[in-house]
């Protein structure tokens, strides 16, 4: 994707690629608050190291940290969202910033007992999910934003389970559905 210059508040992320204000797009939103604490909640179920893919508003990461992890390694390839991230991470001595592709630096990583994977603009993204069990300790908890309005996922992963959310997301233009099908994935 094209990076480019983003409008960061504390309730939202959006950019727009014309002086059209009908052209703003909507990265990420507050009202997915919820959702990013229950995503944080099943990728620390095992305490451990967590892997976490896009930093956004620092809503999941925020959350992931109130879990202690013994690692939280975050991913992120916007400029503006990195700088973001790395004042987030003053003074949390086990959070590790990688600024990079994470398809370019997928063999550098390790093995986490916890994986959350919520990108944007990502061309790579669909990669995941032949990727993800080489990511996954025994036991590791995956979970990923959730586009899709059912129990089902783009990914191809096999025995996941769902956990159904009522939302209500105010007008934006990447979910506009009154349910979120929270996604779960155990490596055993």
């Amino acid at each position: 994707m094209k990076q480019y210059t983003l409008d960061i508040t504390d309730s939202q992320i959006t950019f727009n690629t014309t002086n059209d204000p009908n052209t703003i797009q909507q990265v990420m939103m507050n009202w997915e608050d919820d959702l990013m604490k229950a995503h944080a909640d099943l990728v620390c179920h095992n305490k451990g190291d967590i892997l976490e893919f896009g930093f956004g508003l620092g809503i999941s990461a925020t959350y992931i940290q109130s879990h202690n992890p013994t690692s939280h390694t975050i991913i992120e390839t916007h400029p503006q969202i990195i700088e973001k991230a790395k004042l987030w991470a003053e003074g949390e001595s086990n959070v590790t910033i990688i600024e990079n592709d994470w398809i370019e630096i997928f063999d550098q990583l390790g093995t986490y007992d916890g994986v959350f994977f919520d990108t944007y603009g990502d061309v790579n993204y669909l990669k995941f999910g032949e990727k993800a069990e080489a990511l996954a300790k025994p036991g590791a908890h995956v979970t990923w934003w959730n586009a899709l309005s059912e129990e089902n996922n783009v990914y191809g992963f096999e025995n996941v389970t769902y956990t159904k959310y009522d939302v209500y997301p105010p007008e934006n233009n990447y979910f506009v559905e009154k349910e979120y099908y929270l996604p779960l994935k155990v490596y055993l």
